[in-house]
């Protein structure tokens, strides 16, 4: 007879942050990255180019700056959540991608909002600039999760796991006097 102890014990935690990286949430995540990187790519190829062309020198000089912050980030987020699809869909092993996402920088691609000439842009790319800060906040803190997670199953045994084995040792083997009936 097989007791509930054993039968329903996990070896190891169970990995949230893998779970949230193969979830309907990444996937979302996935098409929302994907989708702003072409939006950004239309408006600045279109609408931001004319837009531009009107712009005082200081609001000129904030928009090729910001427009090229916009675009590193995003590729840079771009190449994370390919990254991470890779992994996800088997592509890819978590080591091969963790050397890769050496090269990512998700953190240091940071926007001067409200610095000199960004009330003069044009309102579209402060709000593309706005949501690709959102965006990068979002995968930044899905990246961290992963991250502590992998470095969390090196870390030691799953304590509940531990309580159950201290529990099965002293009540579910060997009968006597402390066996649960």
């Amino acid at each position: 007879m097989t007791d509930w102890f054993s039968s329903t014990r996990r070896e190891g935690p169970i990995d949230f942050a893998d779970r949230l990286a193969n979830s309907d949430m990444f996937q979302a995540l996935f098409r929302d990255g994907m989708a702003l990187v072409e939006e950004t790519a239309a408006y600045l190829d279109g609408d931001g180019r004319v837009e531009s062309k009107s712009l005082p020198r200081a609001a000129s000089l904030a928009y090729a700056t910001e427009s090229m912050r916009l675009t590193t980030r995003l590729m840079q987020m771009a190449s994370w959540l390919l990254l991470q699809r890779a992994v996800n869909e088997g592509e890819m092993s978590s080591e091969q991608a963790g050397s890769e996402k050496n090269k990512v920088r998700l953190d240091t691609l940071s926007s001067t909002r409200g610095g000199p000439g960004w009330q003069d842009l044009p309102e579209q790319l402060r709000d593309l600039i706005e949501r690709s800060v959102r965006l990068q906040e979002r995968i930044v803190h899905l990246d961290r999760m992963i991250h502590e997670s992998k470095q969390g199953e090196v870390r030691a045994e799953n304590p509940v796991a531990a309580q159950l084995n201290v529990l099965t040792a002293a009540f579910g083997a060997g009968g006597g006097a402390g066996r649960l009936r």
